[in-house]
């Protein structure tokens, strides 16, 4: 899925980049442990109604936090990316981001953006498989290269 001179073929506009088993793992994760945790409140008669309340607001907190790290995405579309990490949503023109890196060792992506700053992209991360999270990064690469190419000169 290469052109002749190792630049990944470039997907249509919309696309988003995911980490799809850690998501699903997640979100199953936060239904078992709610309906679990749930159903043993509501299952023990020694429990008083606002203890077995307490169980279910606990279990809906617990369950909660693991939906929201099952959150993270990058969505690219013809005017820049939209980065979705964990409890924050950033929007970016092309023109911001200057690099996409994905060194070894890093736990997700890295954008080095125009005003000297670099953030992560949790919606690319080796944690679903390196030669997933790699393409991925040289996808996200290209697609900045290309856009960031096309802006208009003298701006």
């Amino acid at each position: 899925m290469s052109t002749e001179h190792g630049t990944p073929e470039l997907p249509a506009l919309p696309v988003v980049f995911r980490p799809a088993k850690t998501r699903a793992v997640l979100i199953v994760a936060a239904v078992a442990l709610f309906v679990v945790v749930s159903a043993v409140a509501l299952l023990l008669d020694s429990l008083s109604p606002a203890e077995k309340t307490s169980f279910v607001f606990t279990a809906a907190l617990l369950a909660g936090i693991l939906v929201l790290l099952a959150r993270p995405r990058v969505r690219a579309d013809e005017d820049g990316l939209t980065v979705v990490n964990i409890t924050r949503v950033r929007r970016l023109a092309w023109a911001e981001i200057v690099r996409v890196n994905l060194r070894s060792g890093d736990a997700w992506v890295f954008l080095d953006l125009s005003d000297g700053t670099s953030m992560p992209a949790l919606g690319i991360q080796p944690g679903n498989g390196r030669a997933a999270a790699v393409r991925d990064a040289r996808v996200l690469r290209a697609l900045v290269d290309r856009h960031s190419s096309e802006l208009p000169s003298g701006g």
